[in-house]
């Protein structure tokens, strides 16, 4: 069910790529938090008339705990402001917010040609990981190794389907630290779209011309605290995919040193079914050093999943010596579940020795 609600502008609160959060007034004299897309309703003024999808919002939810704007009926963008859409690709396709974009693989994209037969990354490191809080911990380990990395950002559909959702992809694409976003699946509003996760590897190869892919869901992923309903079991069909297509999947384990559900702990089970499970190809599993009991329990677990694997999965133990400054410089908050570096580090290194492990195949 979706809750509506109407409002009134009140004012901008910050605006980042595509994406305005506005203060609105409800008719009841609450005040709420509200985010608009750009593209979709165009930049409001105070005092504009919207109406509100309030369903996250009222759910309480962390992620997606905003009000979106889905219209301002009195101000609806004029057709001359709508660009034309060469392509044919819809995403969020039958849903009242679907989009058209074109797509880097289809036959207007000027790309077509050298995506139409495209069926090898050559070696290309890919990077999975399960949360989208992994990309900057990733992108600051590659970077703590060569920071003239060429990086292209592949967004799966488990999480947000606007990229303009995320603050973190913004402000790395302003920083230099992404040369590229690819939205793949049901996502959209990348640099590039892409049919699916081959596809959008295959433009960060061969189109983006990257060193390094990256590869994870958007903001706001989905857990039911079972073994197997979680959005993140999407890693797992990427480093299928990177491996199929001739890449070189690494797997960034999910830590934690603070979550408050035992199963997230140490290796977070959702790593160990993603890559335990869902993942059936070779790939190499990069496991930070770290100290004390915390450090013990994380290279059990990660020796058990490699173990488990008959010889796929192939651990590599990696030092975090200098991470903390790299991931202390990044150009954006690092925040994993409402924790910041400080609240626990052992996540953000574990996603940094992935990137530090990535940077050092290139150099062999």
């Amino acid at each position: 069910m979706i809750q509506w609600r109407r409002g009134v502008v009140v004012e901008v609160r910050s605006r980042w790529a595509g994406a305005v959060e506005y203060a609105v007034r409800l008719p009841s004299g609450d005040g709420v938090r509200a985010l608009g897309y750009v593209d979709a309703v165009g930049v409001l003024a105070p005092g504009t008339a919207v109406l509100l999808n309030t369903t996250a919002l009222e759910r309480g939810l962390g992620t997606g705990g905003l009000a979106i704007v889905v219209a301002a009926p009195d101000a609806l963008p004029r057709p001359v402001d709508v660009p034309a859409v060469r392509g044919h690709v819809v995403k969020a396709r039958y849903t009242p917010s679907q989009t058209m974009v074109l797509g880097v693989d289809e036959q207007d994209s000027e790309h077509h040609a050298a995506l139409a037969d495209a069926d090898d990354l050559a070696g290309l490191p890919v990077v999975v990981a399960d949360l989208h809080s992994a990309l900057p911990a990733i992108l600051a380990g590659l970077r703590a190794t060569n920071p003239d990395l060429r990086v292209a950002y592949v967004m799966t559909d488990g999480g947000a389907l606007p990229i303009d959702f995320s603050r973190t992809v913004a402000g790395l694409r302003a920083a230099g630290w992404l040369a590229a976003s690819v939205t793949v699946g049901q996502t959209y509003g990348g640099d590039l779209e892409a049919v699916n996760v081959h596809t959008g590897l295959l433009a960060a190869h061969h189109v983006v011309g990257a060193d390094v892919a990256v590869v994870s869901q958007g903001p706001g992923n989905l857990g039911t605290g079972t073994r197997w309903g979680f959005s993140g079991t999407s890693a797992g069909e990427a480093v299928n995919a990177a491996a199929t297509l001739g890449g070189r999947p690494v797997c960034s384990l999910r830590i934690s040193e603070a979550d408050p559900r035992g199963r997230h702990r140490g290796v977070s089970h959702h790593s160990l079914t993603a890559y335990g499970r869902v993942s059936l190809v070779p790939a190499d599993v990069p496991v930070p050093r770290l100290p004390g009991e915390l450090g013990a329990r994380v290279l059990e677990q990660a020796r058990g999943l490699c173990a488990s694997s008959a010889g796929r999965l192939r651990l590599h133990e990696v030092g975090t010596e200098g991470l903390e400054q790299a991931l202390r410089a990044a150009p954006v908050s690092l925040s994993t579940m409402g924790r910041g570096y400080d609240d626990d580090r052992a996540g953000f290194l574990g996603a940094a020795v992935a990137g530090r492990y990535a940077a050092r195949i290139l150099k062999d």
